[in-house]
Order: C-alpha cells, then sequence, then structure tokens
C-alpha cells in the first residue's frame, strides 16, 4: 500500500514541534515607529525590469507586529519570524512578494563558509544579484546593526537598492551595517546546516551550492 505524503503545512508544522531556538535574534538598535502605518517609496527600475509577474506593493506598511514566513527547501524547512516595527517598509514588501508567488520555484545561487562571512543568498531569479521584482525601496537601517546566526536581511546592490534578494546568516556574517534586517529564523537552522556541510563550489568557499538549492515553497500568516 502506497503511504500518502504530507503536506507542505503538515512538514512544516512537524518542523515546528521539533525545532528548538538554537539562534540569536538579529542585535539592532531598533527602528520603531511612533504610528501603526508608515509610507514607503517604491520606485520602478525599468533599467531592471521583473524577473516575475508582480506589481509595485500599496505605499502603505503596517509598522507594529510580526508575520512568520514559511520555507520548504530540497534540504528541509525553516521558519522566519519577521518584525514589522523594525522594517515595516521591507516586510511588507516581503510578504507581497511571498503572496505574489515571487519565491516559489526559484534557487539560492550564492552560499558562502569564510572566516568572514557565512550567509545563504537568495532572492535572485535568474542568477546571483540578477532577477529582482521591477522596483527598488530605501534602506532601513540605524546604523548599529549586527548579524549574528540566524540573521535574515535584504542584500542589496548600494544604497537603497532593496528589491526580492535576501540572505539568512547560518554562522555568522562581519559585514558593515547596511543591510536592513527583516527578522530571524525561529525554526529549522538545521536546514542550513545540511547545506553547508553539503559543500560550496568554490575554493574560497564563496559561490553556488555544489547541490543546487531550490525554494519549493514560501507562504506567511
Amino acid at each position: 500500500m502506497c503511504r500518502m505524503k504530507r503536506s507542505i503545512p503538515a512538514l512544516v508544522a512537524a518542523a515546528l514541534v521539533a525545532a528548538t531556538l538554537t539562534t540569536s535574534t538579529a542585535s539592532a538598535t531598533p527602528v520603531r515607529h511612533p504610528k501603526p502605518v508608515v509610507t514607503c517609496e517604491f520606485t520602478p527600475t525599468p533599467e531592471n525590469p521583473a524577473a516575475k509577474p508582480v506589481r509595485i506593493p500599496s505605499a502603505k506598511a503596517r509598522a507594529k507586529g510580526t508575520v512568520d514566513v514559511f520555507f520548504v527547501t530540497n534540504y528541509g524547512p525553516f521558519v522566519v519570524r519577521m518584525d514589522r516595527a523594525n522594517a515595516p517598509c521591507g516586510v511588507h514588501n516581503f510578504v507581497h512578494l511571498v503572496k505574489s508567488r515571487f519565491y516559489d520555484s526559484t534557487q539560492c545561487f550564492r552560499l558562502t563558509n569564510s572566516a568572514r562571512l557565512g550567509v545563504l543568498q537568495c532572492g535572485d531569479i535568474y542568477r546571483q544579484e540578477e532577477g529582482g521584482p521591477g522596483y527598488k525601496f530605501p534602506d532601513e537601517v540605524t546604523g548599529q546593526e549586527t548579524y549574528p546566526r540566524g540573521t535574515v536581511a535584504y542584500g542589496n546592490q548600494g544604497p537603497g537598492t532593496n528589491g526580492s534578494e535576501f540572505f539568512v546568516v547560518h554562522s555568522f556574517a562581519n559585514i558593515a551595517p547596511n543591510y536592513t534586517v527583516l527578522g530571524h529564523v525561529i525554526a529549522g537552522m538545521s536546514t542550513f546546516d545540511r547545506m553547508v556541510a553539503a559543500g560550496i563550489a568554490d575554493p574560497d568557499q564563496d559561490g553556488p551550492p555544489v547541490k543546487p538549492i531550490r525554494i519549493y515553497k514560501v507562504w506567511s500568516r
């Protein structure tokens, strides 16, 4: 008799039950907003059109509360708790892309494990740092950000160039405080340990993973 496969939500639910919080919350001086809603500025980038069909998010973003984002990859699931108070526009954008299924069936093109940087970089649809949503928006940083294990933040190609690219710190990231912190992994850090153990196809430990890292499905609640 064939056994039925468990659904994606069931897999993540099981991971949540089994997981413990082995990560540290991103260390930073939080950006706190006195109002429950803020206005965001999303600017079209016609020189870099959207890699997948997606509209520009609405300008209004909630600035209070958290949202959990669930990922299923070929190495296992993980869950990120995002802080709207710290990065209202960034979290608003991320949830918008999740609801637009922008991250579904995509690949993470960069994995690093050097003495300076240990991250997984995702959100680029075509290849590393290519294939965004067709718009950009400003950073939400204080200049005091640090990026310990479990931190999830936006990647960029300079100030004010946030889009869809993000990274997850699997060990540590000794980098300048130039990257908007979205939140931190609350379950599934062992998924990243398996990714790192599988190897990096670069002698400097900064490049594509030996075995492709694929994001199957992402949703939020």
